[in-house]
């Protein structure tokens, strides 16, 4: 690079010292996350709860029938999802004008309809693929050995 080249960098950068861009290490944007110790404790801490409370449902058989007990620890499940997007990910309305919470809603959206319709096609299959059809005449008997036959 060439001296005047330099110069214009450096006097580029200068230029805009004053804004609080360029050299202050500290300037942190208005749309970024602001990210805390006691903010990731607190996600820790309830992560732990949130995983304690099912593995003790769990192991000490609290729920008998097993539909509730897998609808309660989905539900566990969910929420600390829904811890970790918050005080891990900083997912909030106001970082990058809510575009990256938009984006993981359609996403979450995406693939429950892609496993739904998943499981759909799935448990419809066997229903589907081949149903039984009437005899035609001269034919054999569905399950008749073909090579015993005269």
């Amino acid at each position: 690079m060439s001296a005047q080249n330099t110069t214009h960098a450096h006097g580029h950068h200068s230029e805009h010292g004053g804004h609080g861009h360029g050299g202050d290490s500290h300037h942190h944007d208005a749309n970024e996350p602001h990210s805390t110790f006691s903010g990731y404790m607190t996600g820790f801490v309830l992560s732990i709860i949130l995983t304690a409370i099912p593995f003790w449902l769990v192991m000490a058989k609290v729920i008998a029938d097993r539909n509730t007990a897998v609808l309660v620890l989905g539900g566990f499940a969910v929420i600390q999802i829904l811890v970790h997007m918050v005080f891990f990910l900083h997912m909030n309305g106001k970082v990058e004008g809510g575009w990256t919470l938009l984006a993981t809603i359609f996403t979450v959206v995406f693939v429950a309809i892609t496993i739904a319709g998943t499981l759909w096609v799935m448990f419809h299959m066997n229903a589907n693929m081949m149903p039984d059809h009437p005899a035609m005449p001269g034919m054999p008997p569905a399950g008749a050995d073909l090579r015993s036959s005269p």
